[in-house]
């Protein structure tokens, strides 16, 4: 359970470094977003899902 909430405290580093260092660049980020369609999100998605299992598996294997 620590690793979870370890895990969950570097997302919202990382998130915070993008909203409080780049506001502009999260703005127009979020406006990319928006114009993208679904199918190409939920691949990019799945893709960061694996990606992210992965690198788990790597390092925690």
């Amino acid at each position: 359970m620590s690793d979870f909430v370890a895990a969950l405290g570097l997302v919202l580093v990382i998130e915070g470094l993008v909203y409080g260092g780049f506001p502009e660049l999260a703005k127009r980020l979020a406006t990319e977003v928006h114009a993208t369609p679904e199918h190409v999100l939920r691949i990019a998605g799945l893709a960061a899902i694996a990606a992210g299992v992965g690198l788990v598996w790597l390092v925690r294997g």
